[in-house]
């Protein structure tokens, strides 16, 4: 069963103790920091790890906790990290077979995370009115409301609201999509107590806000995957439980950037881009220091996707955007090699730090999902597919 009942404190009290206990292991970014403060605390580990290729990084990347032959103190932590990260899934519930033109225009990856969501609920009681929130062309209110229940979606995208429409409309469902801000203040008058709000993957404070706006209008049941914590206007995070104000942990945006930082379904050509985009940036990264003779990481503004495949002196030159002076004359290639050996490293440290996402993220749905029992809901949390579909796979599914 999925965890629920006053195993949710007992998990996010142990959470806690085991994030605060290591902070140093997983705050300091190696991205930004050459050498991380816990190295000389654990120089075996250090040079294992930075011996690696980059190829070991990745293929190691989604999982780190399956890495073996690390030194101590790795393998203790990443059974200590697995244990209490480890859930049981939702059961699925037995669902009928859609006719095709219920998924038309929805990618295949896209529509099976939809179908497992759905699979995943139920009720005590029956729902009567669905509303999909922050919910795009409303694929997944129509797979929710496919057998004739009303459904309310919600969406700023007038675009999208109007598409939305029109494939409810072509399916003779009892749909109507509004354009929403679901942060303005009028978005509270667009739910009650006779819907039943899901959301899958609303980021930050779209979330945060059904659950308080939902639980305002009286809603008896409730269903979100969180997703993007970091994408919140607060810059340090403000606990949402009882057991979330006394914890131990205080979090900042930047810290919430980790729970959310693997990445298992891009392709490619997407890793090859980010890749060479990120050992640019490090090769940069090294220049600015041996120019600057200062060894502290200088922010570098964003550049356009269309700038991925140019040169890296030309990068470099943007990169610099005016606050660096670059001699006319550098060996470019000697710089972009450094990149690109100083990626290895770096994603390979990155695999001790991964050890603590998965934890991180739970620690942040229970927060979550305690807030909801806080507020008389009676909360489970699972998985609802696997992680291999979506990173972002944990459920909480709250009835009052």
């Amino acid at each position: 069963m999925p965890l629920q009942g006053p195993h949710l404190r007992v998990r996010f009290l142990a959470l806690d103790a085991f994030l605060h206990a290591h902070q140093e292991l997983w705050r300091p970014k190696p991205f930004t920091t050459p050498t991380l403060p816990w190295e000389a605390r654990h120089p075996d580990l250090a040079q294992w790890l930075r011996a690696r290729d980059l190829a070991a990084a990745e293929a190691d990347h989604a999982r780190p906790e399956r890495l073996t032959g690390a030194p101590a103190p790795y393998p203790a932590l990443a059974a200590e990290a697995a244990a209490l990260t480890a859930l049981a899934p939702f059961p699925r519930q037995p669902t009928p077979s859609l006719p095709s033109r219920f998924n038309v225009d929805v990618p295949g990856r896209k529509w099976q995370q939809i179908d497992a969501f759905a699979a995943s609920l139920r009720f005590t009681d029956p729902v009567h009115h669905w509303l999909d929130w922050c919910a795009g062309k409303g694929h997944l209110g129509r797979r929710l409301a496919h057998d004739g229940h009303p459904l309310r979606c919600l969406e700023q995208d007038p675009d999208l609201v109007r598409e939305g429409q029109r494939l409810s409309d072509r399916l003779g469902l009892e749909a109507e999509h509004l354009q929403q801000d679901v942060l303005a203040e009028d978005a509270a008058q667009r739910l009650d107590a006779h819907h039943t709000p899901v959301a899958l993957h609303a980021c930050g404070d779209l979330h945060l806000r059904l659950m308080r706006l939902a639980d305002a209008a009286g809603c008896a049941r409730l269903a979100l995957a969180p997703c993007c914590y970091n994408r919140t206007e607060a810059s340090a995070y403000q606990p949402l439980s009882q057991a979330g104000r006394e914890a131990a942990l205080a979090l900042d945006r930047e810290d919430l950037r980790l729970a959310i930082s693997e990445t298992v379904t891009a392709g490619a050509r997407v890793r090859r881009q980010r890749d060479r985009s990120m050992a640019h940036r490090l090769g940069f990264d090294l220049l600015q220091r041996h120019l600057r003779s200062e060894d502290h990481y200088l922010p570098t503004p964003s550049l356009p996707g269309t700038w991925l495949e140019r040169p890296f002196a030309e990068q470099a030159v943007a990169l610099a955007n005016g606050r660096l002076d670059l001699p006319a004359t550098l060996d470019w290639a000697h710089w972009e090699t450094a990149g690109w050996r100083r990626l290895a490293e770096v994603r390979n440290l990155e695999l001790l730090r991964g050890l603590f996402r998965r934890p991180l993220e739970l620690w942040l749905v229970l927060d979550r999902a305690l807030y909801l029992e806080d507020r008389g809901y009676r909360v489970q949390v699972g998985p609802f597919c696997d992680q291999n579909l979506t990173p972002r796979n944990l459920l909480i599914v709250a009835e009052r």
